[in-house]
């Protein structure tokens, strides 16, 4: 069993992942790793079994599917060329997804919840091509363990607690 307490903290990208992959290493050759870390991408890599912590609580446990399905599934995401096409984005997203979309007019990004992959890309694709929408990015996204963190406790995984200057 090893413990490690914060094992990237201090490193750059290039070691972090070295550390990553000796970690993955040991895991995969049957040691126990217990690893406290407060970045989450760590975590979604590395962890077969996250227990999250807010005020040296657990609030939350699962593996990292689990997590993300609390705070929904699937999106569908674009981001188009030009504010005008947002309405009609909007629109064939809508009638393709799960709800009603989200519409952020500063990035251009427009996104709605989906159940299944089953041709929709294929289908967004040809809808907003023939709504004459300019795409720049299209894609499925899920969420991440820091939009998780964010939903949980209403603030980011970052955020220092309960420090006064």
């Amino acid at each position: 069993m090893v413990f490690l307490d914060e094992p990237t903290t201090g490193l750059d990208p290039k070691e972090r992942l070295s550390m990553w992959d000796l970690i993955e290493g040991l895991a995969g050759a049957g040691t126990t790793v217990l690893m406290t870390t407060q970045y989450l991408e760590e975590a979604d890599r590395l962890a077969d079994d996250i227990a999250v912590l807010d005020h040296g609580k657990v609030i939350a446990r699962g593996t990292a599917l689990e997590l993300k399905q609390q705070v929904g599934g699937e999106r569908l995401e674009i981001t188009i060329s030009d504010v005008p096409w947002l309405d009609a984005a909007r629109r064939v997203l809508e009638a393709l997804g799960e709800g009603p979309a989200r519409v952020d007019e500063e990035t251009r990004h427009v996104s709605v919840a989906v159940t299944s992959h089953d041709g929709v890309l294929t289908r967004a694709i040809r809808e907003l091509d023939a709504a004459d929408v300019h795409v720049d990015d299209i894609g499925f996204r899920r969420p991440t363990l820091d939009e998780v963190f964010l939903s949980l406790t209403g603030r980011p995984a970052e955020e220092k607690v309960g420090v006064e200057a």
